[in-house]
């Protein structure tokens, strides 16, 4: 399977999901590829900060020929994670042309629901050729206990895709991760981690599949 979170807007945390998700697929036994397509190389930094080795490949490949070149490195790996970049319409759109499953992060913010337009436009056009691809909404950075998390999802309900009933909730662990580790690592049985846990059964339920 690959997936691919994407969205034009910077600051939703598609990175951070990358890993974190990479991580949980990678905890199964699952052999997983990390694209970093974000010409900003976050995932790679974060990689490269790392003591050990982490479950998962990382590779970097910030270029609009995604779609093309990711079959032939795919061929060693089960599940490959793409995180595209903001902005760059191109490289997120030959990601989204390679993928399964697009996820698409929004923050409780006016500003990610309507930055999400463009990205949903780009799902449309590729399913023309590739009426296969998926796509999704995911809550990412919700307060915990407030109700602009639910605003939200109202906001999202206009849109065909559907969003995913695990939100990934705003966690210092999930920031301190950012050096290097993950919230799995550092909290194995932590809120954050269980999160993420919820989240990827959440995939394998719109995706049809009963494990990586």
């Amino acid at each position: 399977m690959i997936i691919c979170f994407s969205s034009l807007k910077g600051g939703c945390g598609k990175t951070s999901l990358s890993i974190h998700l990479a991580h949980e697929i990678a905890k199964s036994g699952s052999r997983v590829l990390l694209i970093d397509a974000d010409p900003q190389g976050s995932a790679s930094d974060w990689n490269a900060s790392r003591e050990d080795k982490p479950l998962f490949s990382v590779i970097g490949m910030a270029q609009p020929t995604i779609h093309r070149d990711l079959p032939d490195l795919a061929r060693d790996y089960d599940h490959v994670v793409i995180d595209s970049p903001p902005r760059v319409a191109k490289i997120a759109r030959s990601g989204i042309i390679a993928s399964n499953l697009v996820l698409i992060p929004v923050t409780p913010s006016s500003y990610d629901v309507w930055a999400a337009d463009e990205t949903v436009e780009i799902i449309g056009e590729a399913q023309i050729t590739r009426p296969d691809i998926k796509g999704a909404f995911v809550i990412n950075r919700k307060i915990v206990n407030t109700s602009i998390g639910r605003e939200v999802a109202s906001a999202l309900k206009e849109y065909e895709l559907p969003l995913l009933k695990t939100a990934i909730n705003q966690r210092v662990v999930i920031s301190e991760a950012s050096n290097g580790s993950t919230a799995q690592e550092l909290e194995p049985t932590g809120k954050a981690a269980n999160e993420i846990r919820l989240l990827t059964l959440d995939i394998l339920r719109l995706m049809e599949v009963d494990q990586w």
